[in-house]
């Protein structure tokens, strides 16, 4: 291995990371190695010799924020590179550890002033992302046992499997969907769902993935 910093690329098509290849290789890095799921990327050798991980958000059915977690635990250090705009997947990328985020309509030099932000210990948000940020998510506006409800019904459960881990009745979880779906301007339980389970894979409601 060379003296070059290593990155390592995590991006579920090929053609970016194709793309991201030339531009870091042509700006001095070394590509250490590439994945396009995240269990991919962590069974990886290279990724012992890469001093920084870009990591996309949607990886098919994994969450590329578990895996910025998971790789920030290792001591890497991360930049998220995503189509993601939406202030709640910033906010849960940002604490899940991500030392920058940049969105993909950003230019490339603002990809590689972000790397070079992040290599030199400063955290790095792309214009866009600091834009979101100036404003309150949806989600902050619910309360610490609306938050849980709504983090439960990502991961899946049932109406009465959340009724019985908080140990409520189902009419006391059905008055705060009421409130939740006020709050976050859903239609009804079956979108509030299908928003949630999106927020927990790390993709934005409603976003083309």
């Amino acid at each position: 291995m060379s003296g070059k910093i290593g990155i390592f690329l995590v991006d579920d098509h090929p053609l970016v990371r194709a793309a991201l290849m030339r531009l870091l290789e042509d700006a001095g890095f070394t590509v250490t190695g590439q994945a396009g799921k995240g269990t991919e990327a962590l069974a990886h050798p290279g990724l012992s010799f890469s001093r920084l991980a870009l990591v996309d958000l949607s990886l098919g059915e994994e969450s590329g924020v578990d895996l910025i977690r998971r790789l920030r635990e290792s001591g890497l250090l991360v930049l998220a590179y995503s189509m993601h705009e939406g202030s709640n997947v910033v906010r849960r990328t940002l604490e899940a550890g991500a030392d920058g985020y940049v969105t993909k309509r950003e230019s490339a030099e603002e990809l590689l002033e972000a790397i070079a932000d992040v290599l030199a210990g400063r955290r790095h948000l792309s214009p866009r992302v600091a834009a979101v940020l100036k404003e309150p998510g949806p989600l902050e506006t619910l309360s610490g046992q609306q938050r849980q409800i709504y983090h439960l019904l990502g991961q899946g459960f049932s109406n009465e499997k959340i009724a019985q881990q908080l140990g409520i009745s189902g009419r006391t979880l059905e008055s705060y969907f009421v409130r939740i779906l006020d709050k976050l301007s859903e239609p009804g339980v079956k979108e509030l769902r299908r928003r949630a389970i999106g927020d927990a894979v790390g993709s934005d409601p409603g976003a083309d993935i």
